[in-house]
């Protein structure tokens, strides 16, 4: 005998015991050959959309089900019981795609963009998931699509003209899996670019200022631009290092990002161009263990205008993720990278997963995700990391 597949939607106010009641329901119709094949809810403020799946032989009818249902007194107090025989069972083939968008607000017109790139492509949304409200809207949606490089494509136009940040992403454990986390300081994690800082001590600012934007841009090899800037601090006493490193901020969601990043497990890093005198008393005080940063040379408590040792440039960034996933113990396709200058094009390119941080479009071009919004840890969404749990570290 043929098979019907039929499926139980309940709707209505939530309330304690409907799951109960409906699976109760549904396992009564095991002995009549009823097998449970799908299950899925989701409740929006106090509103309930319960739906099971059973496939059963042609014996059982429509009103059998509903008899069991009844029995169990699942309708009544506003709720309804809707049952009809799934007659096109087709579903879109291929595997699981994560599309994550945010924005400071998510509109209907948004979504609508969203949901018609996908349609382009071919594929069909699963579920959806809003990861946060605030200070950001965010969504994670789950995408079945045959043909993910044009999903991709979609997802990347759809974002550009949207006004949204959109991550695209293959489903699977190894995203939680994603153990290390390199970032870039200057402009990054750090509001400031420190040397720029440095260069306001010795009066030579608007020098060094455009020498960095220059680099940044990628008009001018790093090594040697960082090597032109510090050579224009030479003669600066020791303590202005001191006081430079008071006046560095962190950007506006930097130091939640590492408390949650430590809280769920994962390893925070720090990689930067700058000066490991200037950064390393501040990542103790986040508790950022991983550190990689150009020293500067200091003679009798003055600054000397060199760099001691091999410069932390563009290629010598993706090494230093590298070595960390391996001290670490992490392959590379779990690792993410965030950055937001040229030098951290190489980074981004090396890394599982890797992040523009309000970058110029150059870098975005070179990375998988690109964020626009000022709060870095925004980046934890890209992870599928919800504001509850955000919120959750905080309590430790």
């Amino acid at each position: 005998m043929s098979e019907l597949t039929y499926l139980v939607t309940v709707s209505g106010p939530d309330r304690v015991g409907v799951g109960a009641e409906l699976f109760a329901a549904l396992a009564s119709l095991a002995p009549a050959g009823a097998n449970l094949s799908d299950v899925a809810q989701i409740t929006i403020r106090n509103a309930l959309i319960l739906c099971g799946e059973i496939t059963t032989s042609q014996s059982l009818s429509a009103e059998q089900v509903r008899a069991a249902l009844l029995e169990r007194n699942i309708v009544g107090e506003g709720i309804n019981v809707q049952i009809e025989v799934v007659t096109n069972t087709t579903e879109v083939k291929g595997g699981r795609t994560l599309v994550t968008l945010l924005a400071p607000s998510v509109s209907a017109g948004q979504l609508h963009q969203v949901f018609a790139g996908i349609a382009r492509s071919g594929s069909t949304c699963e579920r959806i998931v809003h990861l946060a409200k605030n200070p950001v809207d965010c969504y994670e949606l789950v995408i079945r699509s045959p043909r993910p490089d044009e999903l991709r494509i979609e997802m990347s136009t759809v974002g550009r003209s949207a006004g949204l940040d959109v991550a695209v992403q293959r489903e699977g454990l190894h995203r939680r899996s994603k153990h290390l986390v390199v970032m870039d300081a200057d402009s990054t994690l750090l509001q400031d670019e420190v040397i720029d800082l440095l260069a306001e001590a010795c009066g030579c600012d608007e020098a060094v200022k455009e020498i960095t934007e220059r680099a940044m841009a990628g008009e001018l090899d790093f090594s040697q631009s960082l090597r032109e800037r510090v050579t224009l601090l030479k003669g600066l006493d020791e303590s202005v290092l001191d006081e430079v490193r008071a006046k560095v901020r962190f950007t506006p969601g930097a130091e939640t990002l590492v408390r949650t990043l430590l809280h769920l497990g994962y390893v925070p890093a720090v990689v930067s161009g700058g000066f490991e005198q200037i950064l390393a008393p501040l990542m103790d005080q986040i508790g950022v263990k991983y550190l990689r940063a150009n020293t500067l040379e200091v003679l009798d408590g003055v600054l000397t205008g060199q760099v001691i040792g091999e410069i932390v440039d563009r290629p010598g960034k993706a090494r230093a993720l590298e070595d960390f996933a391996l001290e670490v113990g992490v392959p590379l396709e779990q690792t993410v990278a965030v950055g937001d200058g040229a030098n951290d094009i190489d980074m981004l390119s090396v890394a599982g997963l890797g992040i523009a941080f309000n970058a110029k479009p150059l870098v975005q071009e070179h990375a998988d995700a690109a964020l626009s919004v000022p709060y870095l840890d925004a980046v934890l969404y890209f992870l599928g990391i919800s504001r509850d749990e955000i919120e959750q570290a905080k309590l430790g």
